[in-house]
């Protein structure tokens, strides 16, 4: 029996009830549409399905109009389509398969991934119906298979060309815009002065990295510098966290803001007079545009659908992520190295395709402990090092020895070093730690 034979003898993979299911969530939802902004009407194996899903996602497209059974039905009806699909009855019995629209994401991943399977059936079949043609020059059925593979693999990357004019003309007026404000920094703060002026700020669809050995402090100086976007310069931050809770996080802005005892906030030893202080840290944080997302075991799914919900409905215009290396993936890799190639290019992308910064922390190699540490103290993948537009480390020596009596110290010096920038000098700044209240602050600026 040939392949073909026994490919027309099965049916292709399909998920009928989560296809309902991701329909219903939508309708409960409307909102839920970006978990659904991966999936196409072909995604669905049911005909009728994805003629719906492709009403849903053309009146998500229009303004003031919120996709229901109603408005529905009556594009369908427009279209003269509403029949072939099961009638207003069958739209409407949608919203009765979920309660909720909770589980959209779960429900999506099904149907892609039928979706995906079906497509690899139908390219296999080709390729190897291919590969019998002899009449077909190998190298060219080679091409073409190489082809429907990257083509399949590649499905969610979007690519566009314009012509160089409109852009001359879209860089003029931005340009123009930098002009009237005569703000030194084209990019948001970070609010370490001697940073800013080297970066003149984090940009738009930048992936910046920062780099450091465990103990070190790259959580506490990622967590300074979103405190000051979002409570001093007032810009929207996303915070992903997957190593500490949100409560540790806020537990430790609040240290720092308040220039209070960190161990006193954990222990709840707190005097009155750092009390008064931590209430009045609390009255900064509180309307604060951060927003920080909590999932210790995150999947790289996860950080796009968060980050791409948060860029849509609080309008963040940057986000940190802490850290790549506990970014798990659906895709089983041979190797780390595979693994974190694939993490840190989809995250490039996500800045890219998000129009914002991106900052995501990430630990150097063991070698690091012994020297400076350089980009090829990065672990993992040389990938990292090639998709970040800037990167920079914070490096200490560590002490071997402790006199006795001796507590820890009130300061610790540190360098934050600026590795790599596409778009700028590379040189080192000097920071001071504050163990007491994990935080940091600019000690003074030193070129080298």
């Amino acid at each position: 029996m040939s392949n073909e034979q026994i490919l027309k003898d099965k049916i292709p993979p399909h998920h009928e009830d989560a296809e309902k299911a991701v329909l219903g969530a939508l309708f409960l939802d409307s909102d839920a549409i970006m978990a659904a902004a991966q999936l196409r009407p072909d995604d669905f194996y049911s005909l009728a399905n994805g003629k719906i899903f492709k009403a849903i996602c053309a009146i998500s497209d229009k303004a003031n109009v919120r996709p229901d059974e109603i408005t529905v039905c009556d594009a369908l009806q427009q279209s003269g389509e509403l029949e072939s699909v099961g009638g207003e009855a069958y739209v409407h019995s949608l919203t009765g398969v979920v309660p909720t629209s909770a589980n959209i994401e779960y429900y999506v991943q099904l149907v892609l991934d039928c979706s995906l399977r079906r497509e690899m059936i139908k390219i296999t079949a080709q390729i190897n119906a291919d590969a019998y043609n002899i009449s077909q020059d190998a190298e060219e059925s080679l091409d073409k298979a190489q082809s429907l593979l990257f083509k399949l693999s590649d499905r969610k990357r979007k690519m566009d060309y314009r012509k160089v004019g409109v852009i001359v003309s879209q860089t003029i007026d931005i340009i123009e815009e930098r002009k009237k404000k005569g703000d030194a920094y084209t990019g948001i703060p970070s609010g370490f002065d001697a940073l800013d002026k080297m970066t003149s700020g984090f940009q738009k669809a930048e992936m910046i990295v920062i780099g450091a050995r465990p103990s070190i402090g790259k959580t506490t100086f990622a967590l300074n510098m979103a405190a000051n976007i979002a409570i001093k310069y007032k810009h929207a931050v996303g915070f992903f966290t997957l190593e500490m809770s949100d409560i540790d996080l806020v537990t430790r802005m609040l240290a720092g803001e308040a220039h209070v005892d960190s161990r006193a906030l954990q222990t709840g030893f707190v005097s009155t007079r750092d009390f008064s202080k931590i209430i009045e840290a609390t009255g900064l944080i509180y309307p604060a545009p951060l927003f920080i997302v909590d999932m210790p075991y995150m999947k790289l799914q996860d950080v796009r659908t968060q980050a791409r919900r948060l860029c849509q409905k609080e309008k963040v215009e940057i986000i940190f992520i802490d850290y790549l290396g506990l970014i798990a993936s659906d895709v089983r890799y041979k190797d780390r190295y595979e693994l974190v190639t694939e993490i840190s290019r989809s995250l490039k992308g996500l800045a890219r395709e998000l129009q914002i910064p991106i900052i995501v922390l990430a630990q150097l190699g063991r070698t690091a402990e012994a020297s400076r540490p350089n980009l090829a103290s990065l672990r993992d993948s040389g990938a990292i090092e090639q998709d970040a537009d800037v990167v920079m480390f914070l490096h200490r020596e560590r002490k071997s020895t402790t006199k006795p009596g001796e507590g820890e110290p009130e300061a610790i010096e540190t360098e934050l070093i600026i590795a790599k920038q596409r778009k700028g000098p590379v040189d080192t700044i000097n920071l001071e730690f504050r163990p007491r209240f994990t935080l940091f602050n600019e000690k003074a600026i030193e070129h080298h």
